[in-house]
């Protein structure tokens, strides 16, 4: 069973709803009351309530829920007694109460209207009303044997979700798949971001962006075999978002790199796609013209063969992986500076 209380203004209208034909199933009890009509209650109530003028919510409204599998134990002799013992343990002993049943819904409940004031002039005390009576529902229902409402909830809450078994397998071995290259290209650029893209499409593994109604992109979809999946299934690191950012390096790893992606300048007119950026600005255009030519990395090697089919898997990811131009900022140029003056001391150097 489950309990809920509430203290109310409108007595009149509740008598009313409870006493309506094609609802009303039994009539229980009739506590401190002479009436068995709704209007010739409530003037027997109003009659008490009225010694009472500071009250407003001078009614208890209480409905008492009960389980479908309780319904076929309980005749009516024994919900009378359930309405009697529940009243008793609220503390309505000296109180105006009546109590009945419906029909009208799948489930059998009972209603009891309560006049809040006794028959002494106390007004009822409703702090935490309704926790008190869904706590003494439960004690009766311990009591009778009957169904516990929050036992039942708390069940249904635990009880997880049968899982598809074949699209967890699928799940884990994406999950597997998109690890491994995450940690084995992390933190390499630009370049490392177009091999993670390329290995993933050679394992089959296609990802989709998903937009809201504007247009705009809010997350990734990752589909492999015959299921797809959010990225969040897959893991924190795969959202729209933090998938770019796994790939920027630090400035002191682009400090060290022999090969950096000389970007075309942009014209005048044209503004820059801010979307995404793996190159630091203040090296993005930069030449080395000084340095010792170094033998390639293997990641580097690789990237240069593929390039022509990353082609197509970045395409389909439009600007998500599009580095941005830089125009001429202060950054660059004292580093070209820089670069300059040391080359110019070396030349005194070997002069001397």
């Amino acid at each position: 069973m489950i309990g809920k209380c509430k203290a109310i203004a409108h007595g009149s209208t509740a008598l009313d709803y409870i006493f309506r034909e094609g609802k009303l199933g039994n009539r229980l009890a009739f506590h401190n009351l002479c009436s068995r009509e709704s209007k010739a209650i409530y003037e027997e109530m109003k009659l008490v309530s009225d010694y009472n003028t500071r009250c407003r919510n001078k009614f208890l409204r209480i409905e008492i829920g009960i389980a479908p599998q309780d319904e076929k134990k309980l005749s009516v002799s024994e919900l009378a007694q359930i309405a009697h013992l529940f009243a008793k343990k609220m503390g309505l002993d000296n109180h105006q109460w009546v109590a009945v049943t419906h029909k009208d819904t799948d489930n059998r409940h009972i209603h009891i209207i309560a006049n809040r004031i006794s028959l002494y002039g106390e007004v009822y005390d409703t702090t935490f009303v309704s926790n008190k009576a869904a706590r003494i529902t439960e004690e009766i229902s311990r009591e009778k044997g009957l169904t516990i409402a929050k036992e039942v909830k708390i069940k249904r809450k635990h009880q997880k979700a049968k899982a598809n078994p074949t699209r967890e397998e699928t799940k884990r071995e994406l999950q597997r798949i998109c690890y491994d290259l995450l940690e084995k290209y992390k933190g390499t650029g630009i370049t490392g971001h177009s091999m993670f893209l390329y290995e993933l499409n050679k394992h089959g593994v296609t990802i989709e962006r998903m937009r809201n109604k504007q247009g705009k992109v809010y997350g990734l979809k990752f589909s492999y075999g015959e299921h797809t999946f959010k990225a969040s299934e897959i893991g924190r690191e795969f959202g729209y978002h933090s998938l770019k950012k796994n790939f920027e390096p630090t400035n002191k790893e682009a400090l060290k790199r022999p090969h950096q992606t000389i970007q075309e300048p942009i014209e005048k007119n044209e503004q820059p796609d801010t979307g995404y950026q793996l190159v630091p600005k203040s090296r993005s255009s930069i030449s080395r013209d000084n340095d010792i030519p170094q033998m390639q990395s293997p990641i580097d090697a690789v990237a240069d063969t593929a390039m022509s089919v990353v082609d197509e898997v970045l395409e389909g990811l439009g600007g998500m992986i599009t580095p941005t131009a830089q125009g001429d900022d202060y950054a660059e140029a004292a580093w070209q500076r820089k670069l300059r003056y040391q080359a110019n001391r070396k030349k005194r150097g070997r002069k001397l």
